[in-house]
């Protein structure tokens, strides 16, 4: 039993001494090796790799993916036309040499964010005075963030490299602090209001202008329609005058007869209508025949 319990605590102790000393590096990490607080060994390739037990040698690891870094800092900055502005930024950055990174800046990725969040906020601040809000919003930002980033370079590449490389800076949001922006809104609503104001007056003046027209048009087409109306009515008046005078011409006992018929047609349009006439009136005479009665009825 003592001869079994030796081996097993002996393999035992060689597990954990072999645990000690193999460590992966992943691909998406950089392998620092440290011997009594020295840098070592540096792994930029991913595998297994050996080291010495400790405390004789300890690893740590470090990101070497492309990291980013976003504002956090909501405090205006003032412009050329000492106009306060709040921006909204990020930085896309990396970890290339981490010797130098961890000597100058710091043993993880926290700290590099912080010591480069403090450098950009100050290239942003220094190139936004001397721009004006026009500049920007409009196409001149892509110059303000190329000068930012080379302002950054030229400070994690200075004297003491900081060990790391800056990709890309970019400005998401450009906006005025809460009280100018209240300010600014009221302003653009009120401009608004009044250009809307003013294109409403435009459109009502224009619509009375066409209803005016529209209705002077009106009135000379009706006026020439009734006035070719009347010309067209006489005219036909004047040629069934004429026919009739012909017609009449030729019989007139007839158009005398035709006249009396019309006389009673218009005399007796209803049943209710009575009319009180002397039966040896002329208006009757058309009724009267040889043979008839010398009284005609009354109605």
């Amino acid at each position: 039993m003592n001869r079994i319990g030796f081996i097993a605590t002996s393999i035992l102790v060689l597990l954990v001494l072999a645990s000690s000393t193999l460590f992966v590096v992943d691909q998406r990490q950089f392998g620092v090796v440290y011997a009594l607080g020295q840098i070592k060994q540096v792994i930029t390739e991913p595998g297994l790799n050996f080291k010495l037990p400790p405390p004789f040698q300890n690893v740590s690891y470090i990101d070497k993916r492309l990291l980013t870094l976003s504002s956090v800092d909501t405090e205006p900055m003032l412009t050329a036309e000492k106009q306060r502005v709040v921006i909204d930024w990020y930085v896309r950055w990396r970890i290339s040499d981490p010797q130098a990174y961890i000597r100058n800046v710091g043993l993880d990725e926290n700290a590099g964010a912080m010591q480069l969040n403090r450098v950009v906020r100050n290239a942003f601040q220094e190139n936004i005075n001397k721009r004006t809000v026009r500049d920007l919003i409009s196409v001149r930002r892509e110059a303000l963030m190329a000068d930012v980033q080379r302002e950054v370079l030229s400070v994690v590449k200075g004297a003491k490299p900081w060990g790391v490389d800056v990709v890309d800076v970019r400005i998401t949001r450009v906006d005025y602090v809460e009280a100018i922006t209240e300010s600014v809104y009221r302003r653009m609503e009120a401009e608004r209001k009044r250009v809307a104001n003013e294109l409403r007056s435009t459109g009502t003046a224009e619509g009375e202008k066409i209803r005016a027209d529209a209705d002077r048009q009106r009135e000379v087409i009706v006026a020439n329609a009734y006035r070719d109306a009347q010309k067209i009515k006489g005219e036909g008046d004047a040629q069934a005058a004429a026919a009739y005078s012909e017609a009449f011409g030729r019989d007139p006992q007839f158009a005398q007869f035709y006249r009396s018929l019309e006389a009673y047609k218009q005399s007796f349009n209803k049943k209710s209508d009575v009319m009180v006439l002397d039966p040896s009136s002329d208006f009757f005479r058309a009724m009267h025949g040889s043979g008839s009665a010398t009284s005609a009825p009354r109605r």
